[in-house]
């Protein structure tokens, strides 16, 4: 669990999407060294002799002193220093770049760039992300560290692609430093044969007995020199258990049972804890310690909440300053967390002597956290004490801005949690984000079924007419019985949003495309112009490109090009507005500017905007039937009118695709049909510019410039192995390409890919 324990930064001109929810502060701050510390000057000599290998690997088990060195070699390095702890809810791509950005951004400003795609939902990370973050850790005028510290908990295959690409483009001069407790996910045979990687691990870190005495001594502890070597021998140079030793024999205990209690192994710490250390320390202080470890991170508020008493704000100060086991994380004092392997022993006591304490703590933690702007926060604490009810209602605070950020991992894995324990059900609203915004559309198909049975009265139906207003549009939206009946979803959307004083222009676009679709060209015309006059709505952001692309489109119907081209001119700044320029809106923008460009004869312009529609068609799934074929519809007319009949029969395809899952769409049908039979009369596939991918191929694509093998890509999309290699096969014929890497320089060249 990774819980918010700072309050949102302000994420100025960063936030194209939205608001950032949940960055941490103290995450990209490096931790403090204080008096006590032994200082590994044989260690931060060898790191500072290895300049020349841009690559350092520390790993070493918890307890081995991994951040202390490299926090000392910070101290002492000339060089910036950009620094991230890396935690267990940064295994979502977007959120762990956000963080390296953030960090790099801080060292010197970065390429905007970069912060537009992690604030877009659209934007793919390996495709878009990734590149425009290396290369801005390229383009950086003095050369800077980049710390990603506890690199072990990133699980997810897309983070550790990620960091093996930021690994492989490391700038002359600067380093990437990966510490964690397993080995870091490089390709670390071939670095190591090329001489790109220093790498320290269990033996660099023990401590020497000359180390070791000095952290005795500055524990105030004096021992022989027998005593001392054996004491050492014990704990195999262990720092961790050397310094629970020192503060076992500063409160009085004899030397004897220390030498027999220690060993380099966790075992030992949670025995001596166990039977030593919580069993000398006043039952005040015990509860506190074993209470609190309930908490990743603490401040004085937050534990008074949590344990129902005042003064904690002393009480984390007066550990803090005598021992080294509570680290602060900020230079006020105001924020703390437990070295990792004395919470787990903390956790692991708590869980033995006071077990059914644990999801009291952290549901007063939740409510802590909701009172104090930290909904995210709030909603990681319900989760983990298992209370589904109240994380259902805070999953429709966070869920909008997190989806559009494009938070891929961490959306569905807030829902999975709620669906597993029956969350969704009983809470109609988070069915209703779910079904609306998840990028998987089998899964908005099955949780729109959800809807129909509460609507029908087979599920507790809860208080709120809220609801029912949101379960009319999302079954607008989605489309899933024709235009008729989505005409009046929309109609019954509009009047219970209005009733409801939810102001937001999302009914009235599903309004004018189910008129559109039903020929009403006029009333669809108005009710678009009712979208746009609404303004802006966070909670749907790219109602406003939209509805100005449909109104020219019904411009160019009505032969008015002046003011087709006056609204299409608009969609660009509307896109940026709503930090949709990697959206699914995307491709039906391409696709009116495409048409205008041809109505100019500029066909170099209208070929530019089939080549920027592709990278972002495959998010237009049949989740939006409607958007979906309309847009291939329009592309299709653009490749033909270029006589690119190989790219209009890819799309017919995918047309009939969709119309085989979603039929009745009004005068969609008559349209993909005029256009099959038109497509039928050319015989010859012209081919024209960039090859004719499929959206499945499209979607392959970013993945291939990965360093994921085929096997780890079908499992990242949900497919079969066969099924991926015979698409990436596909891909390289359509590119004449001998295999992946030609495929991504072609990719590349003719701009489907970013450098």
């Amino acid at each position: 669990m990774s819980v918010t324990v700072a309050r949102q930064r302000d994420a100025g001109p960063h936030a194209a999407g939205g608001p950032v929810l949940g960055l941490v502060a103290s995450k990209l701050h490096r931790p403090l060294m204080r008096p006590g510390t032994v200082r590994r000057s044989l260690l931060i000599e060898r790191l500072a002799r290895a300049g020349h290998r841009p690559i350092v690997s520390v790993v070493a088990p918890a307890g081995y002193g991994k951040t202390t060195l490299l926090a000392q070699w910070a101290e002492a390095n000339g060089q910036a220093f950009a620094w991230v702890s890396a935690g267990e809810g940064d295994n979502d791509a977007k959120v762990l770049l956000r963080y390296v950005a953030e960090a790099l951004d801080a060292v010197e400003p970065i390429d905007r760039r970069v912060f537009d795609a992690l604030a877009s939902r659209g934007s793919l990370v390996p495709g878009s992300v990734v590149p425009r973050l290396c290369w801005s850790f390229c383009s950086m005028s003095s050369p800077v560290v980049l710390v990603l510290d506890d690199v072990h908990v990133l699980h997810n295959p897309e983070c550790q692609a990620a960091v093996s690409l930021l690994a492989d483009h490391v700038p002359p001069g600067s380093r990437l430093v990966l510490a964690g407790r397993a080995e870091p996910p490089l390709r670390v045979a071939r670095l190591r044969a090329e001489g790109k990687l220093l790498e320290i691990g269990t033996g660099d870190l023990s401590l020497s007995l000359g180390e070791a005495s000095s952290l005795l001594r500055a524990a105030g502890i004096a021992l022989g020199p027998d005593e001392m070597a054996e004491l050492h021998r014990r704990t195999e140079g262990w720092p961790v258990g050397l310094y629970l030793a020192a503060l076992y024999l500063r409160e009085g205990g004899a030397l004897a049972g220390t030498v027999a209690s220690f060993g380099g192994d966790d075992r030992f710490v949670s025995g001596y804890l166990e039977s030593e250390f919580l069993a000398r320390i006043t039952r005040q202080q015990r509860v506190f310690l074993t209470r609190t470890a309930a908490l990743e991170r603490m401040c004085g508020p937050l534990c008074d909440a949590v344990l129902d008493q005042g003064g904690s704000a002393a009480t984390l100060a007066e550990l803090a300053h005598s021992n080294l086991l509570l680290v602060p994380l900020d230079r006020r004092g105001q924020w703390y967390r437990y070295h990792h392997l004395f919470r787990d022993m903390l956790l692991a006591e708590l869980e033995r002597q006071e077990p059914q304490m644990i999801s009291l703590l952290r549901r007063r933690a939740a409510r802590w956290c909701q009172g104090n702007g930290l909904p995210e926060g709030a909603l990681e604490y319900s989760m983990a004490a298992g209370d589904a009810d109240t994380a259902a209602g805070l999953v429709a605070a966070v869920v909008v801005p997190a989806y559009r950020q494009g938070r891929a991992t961490t959306v569905p894995r807030w829902f999975g949690w709620l669906e597993q324990l029956g969350g969704i059900e009983g809470h109609p609203m988070a069915a209703v984000l779910f079904s609306a915004l998840l990028a998987r559309p089998a899964e908005a198909e099955r949780w729109a079924k959800v809807i129909d049975r509460w609507q029908d009265g087979d599920l507790a139906r809860p208080a709120g007419p809220a609801v029912a207003a949101w379960a009319a549009m999302t079954r607008a939206i989605l489309c899933r019985h024709g235009i008729e009946v989505m005409r009046a979803d929309a109609d019954e959307a509009m009047h219970r949003c209005a009733a409801q004083g939810i102001r937001t222009p999302a009914p009235a676009l599903a309004q004018g495309m189910a008129r559109l679709l039903s020929g009403d060209l006029d009333g669809a015309d108005l009710s678009f112009q009712d979208a746009i006059g609404v303004g802006p709505d966070a909670s749907a952001p790219v109602v406003l490109p939209i509805a100005l692309c449909q109104r020219s489109l019904i411009a160019m119907a009505r032969g008015d090009w002046d003011q087709a081209e006056a609204l299409a001119g608009q969609t660009p700044a509307a896109l940026r507005r709503a930090g949709a320029e990697n959206s699914f809106a995307v491709p039906l923008v391409c696709a009116v500017r495409a048409h205008l460009a041809l109505h100019r004869g500029d066909t170099s312009a209208a070929g530019q905007e089939l080549t920027d529609a592709r990278r972002w068609r495959p998010l237009l799934t049949y989740a939006l039937p409607h958007l979906a074929v309309q847009t291939r519809i329009e592309l299709a007319r653009v490749y033909l009118a270029l006589a690119d009949v190989a790219g209009a029969r890819t799309l017919m395809r995918e047309i009939d695709g969709l119309l085989r899952r979603r039929g009745g769409l009004g005068t969609l049908d008559g349209q993909a049909e005029a256009l099959r039979a038109q497509l039928q009369k050319h015989r010859a596939p012209a081919v024209v510019g960039a090859p004719a991918l499929t959206a499945a191929e499209l979607r392959l694509l970013p993945l291939l410039t990965t360093h994921l093998t085929i096997q780890e890509i079908a499992a990242e999309l949900y497919l079969s192995h066969n099924t991926i290699r015979t698409q990436a096969k596909s891909i390289y014929r359509k590119f004449g390409a001998s295999g992946r890497s030609q495929a991504i320089a072609q990719a590349r060249r003719i701009g489907l890919l970013e450098h």
